[in-house]
């Protein structure tokens, strides 16, 4: 086979991988517009409001709340899909950011 045969099919084949790569549909599998959607977009936005409050010091009982809030959003988002690992993660997770809470608190 020529230089020039060789250099052609590595062309075609890099042309081919990529029309098979950027022309692919996603199909979405998580459900879109209903209740666990909104909770999902709604719980994002607090965790990332908490990861702020966070990352600049400041407001650390604030961070505490928000992220609870978050967590609880998204463990309702995992029982809602019957995801175990986001129910596990963030179940876990609300039970030590309420204990944080708690501790602040209550100096228990």
């Amino acid at each position: 086979m020529s230089q020039a045969k060789r250099k052609q099919m590595k062309t075609t084949e890099k042309a081919d991988l990529y029309y098979r790569f950027y022309t692919h549909k996603i199909n979405k599998v998580t459900p879109l517009y209903d209740l666990s959607w909104y909770i999902k977009w709604v719980a994002s936005f607090f965790i990332l409001t908490a990861v702020a409050c966070r990352s600049t010091g400041f407001l650390p009982l604030w961070d505490l709340w928000l992220s609870l809030i978050g967590t609880f959003g998204w463990l309702a988002v995992g029982m809602l899909w019957h995801d175990r690992a986001l129910t596990l993660l963030n179940g876990v997770l609300v039970t030590i950011l309420a204990a944080g809470l708690i501790n602040h608190y209550f100096g228990i």
